[in-house]
């Protein structure tokens, strides 16, 4: 195993509604908009707005545009702002209703679709369950004006609101699912299915906050390699049922023995790897040695075991440095030094500090210019 690499995929996690979330941003000002369009068509046409509301209406249409510019342009929203634009869309078919000449015909309770839709694809618990309480509410007033007798209003009410409230419910178990399947998928693609360990892509996403934590407490990181010895010579004697089994007994014993801030993978075949941060070398080296006898200790229901050579490498992170980079590298020497281990006569930790190269020395020449030690000066022509 040589020449470890940047993973070359990488997963974006899925926002819901987040304040860095510009989907939901532009999805909620796409639908203020649309909706201010829609209702100002009622403006063009006789007979529909009261003639004592029409600035009213008007207003209302306008006050629907304005809020959508900057949510839009922002491209930022979050859980409560969606959750005060939801009432805001409620109360806006309010004011509508009662301002239309006769609401059963020109103020459909569909009109409130806008707010269930963007309550169910965005909000959770008590904010989407306060919608779907709200939506009757909103409907007994605007319609009241429009029923002589209130059984007839409560039949038209609890129809219209039945209707919108098992729509938003069956969009937010759209989404839920939708949700829980991308979650599944990130999971995957994050971790290892035999072991359930970390693999390379997880580990190369912990490395940022490993470098960070490192330069922030002024410790140093360690990689450790270690890869199953005769591993393959169990596969083909027992078969890879029990190579799988002693994958996960291994990982089971290891995960026991690193410490909560260490980060374990598998990096492929029989190699795992661990990321931590250390003190010096010597702390180093006792975790490896932990490691080791955890892996010797580990057994399979049929009594298979192996043991294990680890390769250690040690750097003190540097200001600058990307996070990513340095780990693969990092992994590289640690990589060494497990061949190390191997061709000294496996089970056993073989250490390899990695000196943080120094920045070149600058020095000033003779005619005043600045160069770099151990590099020519320029040559003048003529």
């Amino acid at each position: 195993m040589t020449g470890w690499g940047r993973s070359d995929a990488t997963t974006a996690p899925a926002g819901r509604g987040g304040s860095s979330n510009p989907i939901a941003a532009l999805t909620v000002a796409v639908l203020m908009v649309a909706g201010a369009l829609m209702g100002s068509v009622n403006l063009l046409l006789d007979g529909i707005i009261r003639p004592d509301a029409r600035w009213v209406y008007g207003g209302t249409m306008l006050l629907l545009v304005v809020l959508a510019v900057p949510v839009g342009l922002r491209r930022r929203i979050d859980r409560w702002s969606i959750f005060g634009l939801v009432l805001l869309g409620d109360l806006i078919y309010l004011v509508v209703a009662l301002t239309i000449a006769d609401p059963l015909r020109y103020a459909s309770p569909l009109m409130m679709l806008f707010s269930a839709f963007v309550a169910a694809w965005f909000l959770d618990g008590w904010m989407f369950a306060a919608q779907l309480l709200v939506t009757p509410v909103v409907l007994a007033f605007a319609l009241a004006g429009s029923y002589e007798n209130m059984p007839g209003l409560a039949v038209q009410v609890c129809v219209d609101a039945g209707v919108l409230d098992l729509v938003a419910v069956g969009v937010f178990l759209l989404r839920r699912r939708n949700e829980r399947l991308l979650a599944s998928t990130q999971q995957l693609s994050l971790h290892d299915p035999l072991t359930g360990l970390g693999n390379r892509r997880h580990l190369e996403e912990q490395a940022a906050r490993v470098w960070r934590q490192a330069r922030r407490e002024g410790v140093r990181v360690t990689a450790m390699v270690l890869d199953l010895d005769h591993f393959k010579q169990l596969n083909d004697t027992h078969g890879h049922a029990a190579g799988d089994a002693v994958l996960r007994a291994v990982s089971r014993a290891l995960g026991t023995t690193v410490r909560p801030q260490d980060v374990l993978a598998r990096l492929g075949g029989e190699e795992l790897a661990v990321l931590g941060m250390v003190g010096d070398a010597g702390e180093a080296h006792r975790l490896a040695e932990r490691l080791r006898a955890a892996v010797g200790d580990a057994r399979t229901d049929a009594g298979h075991r192996v043991t294990a050579s680890i390769g250690i490498a040690v750097v003190r992170p540097a200001d600058g440095e990307d996070p990513a980079d340095s780990l693969w590298r990092l992994l590289d020497s640690a990589d060494a030094a497990m061949y190390q281990a191997k061709q000294a006569g496996r089970d056993r930790v073989v250490a390899m500090l990695t000196p943080r190269p120094r920045p070149p020395l600058e020095i000033e020449s003779t005619d005043g210019s600045t160069v770099e030690a151990g590099a020519e000066p320029e040559t003048r022509a003529g």
